[in-house]
Parts: C-alpha cells; sequence; structure tokens
C-alpha cells in the first residue's frame, strides 16, 4: 500500500507540473564538494562544540549528500566501505553491519540524528543514502558523545534538512542487473509563511537479488520543518519512517570434494572441514556449481522491519554569547527474522541439515536531550564550553523461538518446504538511562587550543526472559546498575594556515560480553574499561583543491569476555588495536575529483 501510494504523490506531482525545476537524470558537469573529506564540515557525533572536523582532536570523516551521488554510494553499507579504517557488509542476521579498527557490533553506536537507538548488531538496517544529508564517523572511542557502547567509535546518519531560499525539487529512477530499481523524490526550501523552512524526501529501493528467491525492497520517508519563530527563537520537527523486507539467504554449503566430480568448483574454497553443526567429517571440502544461486531456505521465509521516529525541539539564542538547544524524541520499531538459518552438509546422510530460527523485535524510546553552549573570556582566552543532559526509557521486547524445527534436503535442487511448527518464548529489557556531560574548549593563542570533555551516565538495567509456558527462566529476572565516566582530552595546532595537528586521549565502556538488550545475569554483567591514544594531521591546501589527513592510534578494551561454545564465556584478556590511516583527496578540475584511502590495522 505504501509503494503504490509513493506512485501517485509522483504522478500527482508531474501532472500537476510541480516537477518545473527537477534535476532530471542527464550527463552533466559536477562541480566539486565543497569539502571532499568533510573537515570543514561540523561533525555532532564528535563534539557539541560545533568545530569543524579539522578543529577537532579526532580521526572524524564526514561524506555529505553530493558526494556519495558523485561516488554513486547508493547504500550506508557501500558509503561506510569507502571510509578509511572502515569495513562494512549486509549480513542477513546483521543488515548494515559496521567494523571500525578492528572493533564491531555492540562496540560501536550508530545514531540517527545524533540519537542513539541501541546495539548496531540488534538495530542496523538496510538503508539507502537518498535521504541523508551526511553521514560522519568517529573512529575510536566516543562514549564521550553517545555513551556506553562506543568503543570502536560512533557512526551518525544525519537526514536531510529544510533550508531557507527558493523550492528546489528533484526526482529520479535507475534501473539496473537483477532487476534492480531505485527512485525517489525530494523537495525543499521556504513556504508562503514568512521563517518557515520545509524538506521533504521519498525513495524506494527493489531488487531480484542474484540468488533464487532473494527480492528485498526498501522504502524511506522523511520529513522536516524549521521555524524561525523570532530573530533568536527557532523550533523544527521532524519524522522518519522507513521499511524493508527481504527474503534471505543465509549461504551456499561446503560439500565434500569426493562428491561433486565435474561439478567441484575451482579456486573457490580449499582445506578440510568437521561440520560446527553435525560434528561429521567433510575431508577436503569444495561448493558444488550446481548450487551457485540455490537458495537453501524455506520457501515462507522472511527478514522485515518497519521503524518509525519522530523529533522535535528549538534552538533559542539567549544572549550573543550564549545559546539553549532542546530536541525531545520518539523512536519505535518492529524487526522479525522468520529463517531456516542452518544449511550444514551432513557426511551420513549425504544431504543438507537445516535448522530453523525465529525472534522479533518490539522496541520504544522516549527521552529528551538539552544542551548549554556558552562562550566566554577565561583569563582573557577565547573559551566555548557545552553543557549536556540526556534522558531516555527505552523499553525492548524479544519475542523469539522456543523450539527449532529441523529436517534435511538434497544437496543438488533441495525441497525448500515451509518453516513449521512455531513455539515463542520472551525476553524483555528495560533501560533508563541519565546522563551529564561538559566539553569545554580554550584557545591558549590563536593556533592551538586545548578540547576536552567528561561524561557520566546512570544507566538502569531491568532484564527478564521466561520460557513457553510464561515461567521465569532461571537467573531472571534481574536488576543491574551502571556508571560508567568517560571522556576524552586533546589539543589542536594549526601550525600553518590549513595544517593542523592534533593529539588525544580518549576513554569509553562497553558491556564485557554481548550488549545490554542480551545481556545475562548468568554471565560477567560488568563494562570493560577502553582507553585510546592518538595522534595525527589534518591539512587543505591548494586553494581548497587538496586535502589529506593522517592518524596514528593505539586503542585496548580490558576486561574483555569472549564465547566459549553456547553461553558459556571465558575471560579473554584484553583487546588491543593499533594501526595507523591515511587519506586524501584532489580535485585538479572542477570536471575531476580524486580520492584514496589506506588503513593498516593491527587488532
Amino acid at each position: 500500500m505504501f509503494d503504490k501510494f509513493i506512485v501517485l504523490v509522483l504522478l500527482a506531482l508531474q501532472a500537476n507540473g510541480a516537477l518545473a525545476q527537477t534535476v532530471l537524470p542527464e550527463i552533466q558537469v559536477v562541480g566539486r564538494p565543497e569539502s571532499a573529506l568533510g573537515m570543514d564540515q561540523t561533525a555532532e557525533s564528535a563534539s557539541r562544540l560545533g568545530l569543524s572536523v579539522r578543529e577537532t582532536p579526532a580521526s572524524i570523516e564526514v561524506i555529505d549528500q553530493e558526494t556519495m551521488r558523485q561516488r554513486g554510494l547508493r547504500s550506508v553499507t557501500e558509503a561506510a566501505a569507502g571510509m578509511v579504517g572502515v569495513t562494512a557488509g549486509d549480513h542477513p542476521a546483521e543488515p548494515s553491519a559496521f567494523s571500525i579498527r578492528g572493533f564491531t557490533n555492540s562496540q560501536i553506536n550508530i545514531l540517527y540524528n545524533g540519537i542513539k537507538i541501541g546495539p548496531q548488531n540488534m538495530t542496523s538496517r538496510i538503508m539507502d543514502t537518498a535521504s541523508l544529508e551526511r553521514i560522519e564517523v568517529l573512529k575510536g572511542p566516543a562514549s564521550l558523545i553517545s555513551g556506553e557502547g562506543a568503543a570502536g567509535g560512533a557512526i551518525n546518519f544525519v537526514t536531510r534538512k529544510p533550508h531557507q531560499g527558493s523550492v528546489e525539487n528533484e526526482a529520479w529512477v535507475s534501473y539496473g542487473s537483477n532487476n534492480t530499481v531505485r527512485s525517489g523524490f525530494g523537495s525543499g526550501g521556504s513556504t508562503t509563511k514568512e521563517g518557515l523552512d520545509y524538506r521533504l524526501d521519498v525513495s524506494r529501493t527493489s531488487s531480484d537479488g542474484f540468488i533464487t528467491d532473494t527480492a528485498s525492497r526498501n522504502i524511506q520517508l522523511s520529513g522536516a520543518l524549521d521555524f524561525k519563530a523570532t530573530a533568536s527563537l527557532k523550533l523544527f520537527a521532524a519524522i522518519e519512517h522507513k521499511q524493508d523486507h527481504a527474503n534471505s539467504y543465509w549461504g551456499t554449503p561446503l560439500v565434500p570434494l569426493t562428491t561433486t566430480g565435474a561439478n567441484a568448483a575451482n579456486r573457490i574454497v580449499s582445506g578440510s572441514y568437521v561440520s560446527n553443526y553435525n560434528g561429521t567429517n567433510l575431508g577436503a571440502v569444495t561448493i558444488d556449481n550446481r548450487t551457485l544461486s540455490t537458495n537453501y531456505n524455506v520457501l515462507d521465509n522472511y527478514m522485515k522491519a518497519e521503524e518509525s521516529m519522530v523529533r522535535g525541539g528549538f534552538e533559542w539564542l539567549l544572549r550573543p554569547d550564549m545559546v539553549v538547544r532542546n530536541q525531545l524524541y520518539y523512536y519505535t520499531a518492529r524487526r522479525e527474522w522468520y529463517n531456516s538459518e542452518v544449511i550444514a552438509y551432513n557426511t551420513g546422510s549425504g544431504q543438507i541439515d537445516r535448522e530453523r530460527f525465529f525472534v522479533s523485535h518490539h522496541q520504544q524510546l522516549i527521552g529528551n536531550k538539552v544542551e548549554l553552549q556558552q562562550d566566554s573570556r577565561l583569563a582573557g582566552l577565547d573559551n566555548r564550553m557545552v553543557l549536556v543532559y540526556d534522558t531516555s526509557s527505552l523499553d525492548f521486547s524479544r519475542p523469539g523461538a522456543a523450539n527449532f524445527p529441523s529436517d534435511s534436503v538434497n544437496v543438488v535442487d533441495p525441497a525448500r518446504g515451509v518453516y513449521g511448527a512455531l513455539t515463542l518464548q520472551k525476553q524483555t529489557t528495560a533501560i533508563r538511562n541519565n546522563s551529564l556531560s561538559v566539553e569545554d574548549r580554550i584557545k591558549l593563542t590563536p593556533v592551538f587550543a586545548l578540547v576536552g570533555g567528561l561524561r557520566h551516565e546512570i544507566i538502569d538495567l531491568e532484564r527478564t526472559s521466561v520460557d513457553s509456558t510464561g515461567a521465569n527462566r532461571s537467573n531472571f529476572p534481574f536488576s543491574k546498575s551502571f556508571n560508567p565516566t568517560t571522556g576524552r582530552i586533546g589539543a589542536t595546532w594549526e601550525t600553518r594556515p590549513g595544517l593542523t595537528l592534533y593529539g588525544q586521549y580518549a576513554t569509553a565502556a562497553d558491556v564485557v560480553a554481548g550488549d545490554l538488550f542480551l545481556i545475562s545475569a548468568a554471565q560477567p554483567v560488568e563494562l570493560t574499561r577502553v582507553h585510546s591514544y592518538e595522534g595525527g594531521l589534518k591539512q587543505v591546501g591548494l586553494e581548497r583543491r587538496a586535502e589529506w589527513t593522517l592518524a596514528a592510534f593505539d586503542t585496548t578494551r580490558s576486561n574483555v569476555y569472549a564465547a566459549a561454545g553456547g553461553r558459556t564465556l571465558n575471560s579473554a584478556g584484553e583487546q588491543r588495536s593499533r594501526g595507523l590511516e591515511l587519506s586524501a583527496a584532489l580535485n585538479p578540475d572542477v570536471r575531476l575529483n580524486l580520492w584514496a584511502n589506506a588503513a593498516y590495522t593491527q587488532a
């Protein structure tokens, strides 16, 4: 129904001539972006001080909408994968999964317009870049800004905002292999009401996929209003809605080389393998050429999600040197996985063993963030300070399978069948979070500044877990409180115009095993301690036609536990990540943009 609504909106706008200013898909010379590496942009995921990337003593990368278009980056996964020190992928269990400097899952905070909604391995979804103004990536410990869970960094997705001026419309459509269709419409500018500006974006992507029965579709809608009530007061309201639905592919099975004959796929895999599911020894393994596009999932499988967020607030200039910002938000999501997620060859039967899995997320988050920023002279020196109080309440219900139906199917042309009977059990998580943080920058000289901050959180966790009869599981319910204090201290030195050297020491905290949504009383329930040293330089030159950055880092995550099978966890000591990152961009001509990056990480 939502798909049809989008089509009708586009047709109606075309019929009324509202797309007179539309940017149609055509070959054109595109000017270079304002800043290819985003060094002159601000990144709210890195600092509340309103500093540019170049003025912040941390490794930050910002990629804006214009750059994403020029590079043909269609999804946030593609955009993140192009950033230095970042890897990304779309596993069916964890779509839009990211790794930064060797850290992943709940060690990276995912933010939407600066709002943390939960661990990335629980909440991330495939997302189109069309509605985004920019993507910000802060590498290294980021708990000062986004709290618990940012041992490796933070990624912030910022939706497009209203602008003042004439209305600008755009519409686009593309078609590609595997019947992939991507389309959208955007509009923004000033309305006839003085001081009222708007932005509206809607997009849809669909594809049949390159594996049998892996069709997917993704729909996004975002809208925002800014109202300049007075010269010193701006009000805003925004809404975002996303839907995605896909039929999943969980892999092509390894099979014994002895069973495939001439159908063995060469140069794909090698070596021997003992199944970690049924324990049978496959010996030397390969992949059967006849199964390269086979989907072993059940016919009624799906992976889907629906998310909505409503935000509102104000920015009030109390006096020329003091501003107050407030944002109230409400987020809700429903995610479901309904699959056969195990595909394992069994040497005893000569068939593929399968096992089902179902889980659902029902999530609600409400919160408020208020900031007070003041510019002043401290002992005759320029000083900026920001105080932030953030409070939120999250309720997370996780209905899941209490039984796991299983069967076996042929290697070639399997009878896929259906999921079968499902018995449910349930887990719930409630998290109440209150935090107070302070950031400060003092310019000791016009070119040398100290930048630092502290954050203290009070996290109250309540967990329940019941079986299919509704009876409490062992060690449930339980409650736990965490009170981490994290921070950052650093310096920036503009040794000459356009060249900045920086250094910092930063700390973070995250759960020693798993994440806050799933943590169990039977496992260690403390927080890790993360500390990091980083230094580097950032430069813009050649009349802003060239930019490059260099960062060296050493991060240690202590009190780490690792899975040892099932729910058993063993102390793993510490996790350490060291490395170098280099990125550069050059615009020798308005018609040509060159960029490259390289990273070495020893994790």
